[in-house]
């Protein structure tokens, strides 16, 4: 009784050390955020015409929040990722370690992918239908905060989805996920992905379409994915297993 509550302090001292560790990594990113926030504002501004409004002064300080915190977040996730190998390196076997490690460069890479995807694509042209739907009732106009609060809204869940497919791969290869078993669920999938993209696009049709349609196809781009390393996986297996019955065959002779 008293090994297992050694353990368990053990464990969670290790935890608190990650959680250290991941938390120092985002305040240092957050402060590199801040010391380039004006040329990233820029960056942003590149798709509209005219300087946007804040309502009072604190809200020029919350958008230069808005932005340090997303260059903290995009570049804290290969540390988290990091750590949170590092806290189950233990109990993994050494293949499950080598296979699980092969991943974590992907996790940065595909997170900016996705938020390249969602700015690049999605975003332009969503903000367009929307300008082009008043234009010739309205005069158009944004305030900062609304603009890069609809920005982040478009562009970070694309970047959280494209780690999707990276996480049906890694949980595959360590037997957690069956992708057909995943497979037969994907009603139930299309349906919750459908409602996450009514919740974070504007409400109307082309958005909710603009926005469901990718989320969809990353999904099945997941399940395709996590069936080809659940087969090699087999392979693997009846390798090893046939490997292992020549092996005692020779004993006996």
């Amino acid at each position: 009784m008293t090994e297992k509550k050694l353990d368990i302090i053990v464990h969670l001292d290790e935890l608190r050390k990650r959680l250290i560790i991941s938390a120092l990594a985002f305040l240092v990113f957050l402060i590199i955020g801040f010391m380039y926030v004006k040329d990233i504002y820029l960056f942003f501004m590149g798709n509209l015409d005219y300087k946007l409004l804040v309502l009072g002064p604190s809200d020029i300080m919350w958008i230069y929040f808005h932005i340090a915190s997303l260059v903290a977040i995009a570049g804290t996730i290969p540390v988290v990722a990091w750590q949170i190998w590092l806290f189950v390196r233990p109990a993994l076997k050494p293949h499950e370690r080598k296979a699980a490690l092969s991943y974590i460069p992907g996790v940065f890479i595909l997170f900016i992918g996705g938020l390249a995807f969602g700015y690049f694509f999605i975003f332009p042209n969503i903000l367009s239908f929307l300008i082009n739907l008043g234009n010739d009732l309205m005069t158009i106009s944004f305030t900062a905060d609304k603009y890069f609060s609809f920005l982040i809204n478009i562009t970070l869940p694309f970047g959280i989805a494209f780690e999707l497919p990276l996480v049906m791969m890694l949980l595959t290869t360590l037997g957690i996920v069956n992708p057909y078993t995943i497979a037969k669920l994907r009603k139930y999938a299309y349906f919750i992905l459908v409602i996450i993209a009514c919740m974070i696009s504007p409400p109307e049709f082309i958005s909710h379409i603009s926005v469901s349609v990718p989320l969809i196809l990353i999904y099945e781009i997941s399940v395709f994915l996590s069936k080809i390393v659940y087969k090699r996986k087999q392979k693997k297996g009846i390798k090893l297993t046939n490997t292992k019955e020549l092996t005692n065959d020779q004993r006996l002779l």
